[in-house]
């Protein structure tokens, strides 16, 4: 379960990084809407989507066990 849905936020970060920030901002800040995240926020949502990936596909399942068992 933790790791498909780390695998389906990961993806998510991944393809779409601007409006999954935007919305995060709007959900967390009372004036969410005239917040701007700086430049390099894209880039690291991007990095930390594909970092979720890999731990979803490599690391999750190993450490905790299978999901058959």
């Amino acid at each position: 379960m933790i790791r498909g849905l780390l695998a389906v936020f990961g993806i998510v970060e991944l393809l779409f990084p601007d409006q999954l920030v935007d919305a995060l901002t709007r959900v967390a800040y009372e004036d969410g809407d005239e917040m701007t995240a700086k430049p390099w926020v894209t880039t690291v949502a991007r990095i930390e989507g594909a970092v979720f990936v890999f731990l979803a596909l490599f690391v999750v399942g190993r450490r905790c066990g299978s999901d058959d068992e």
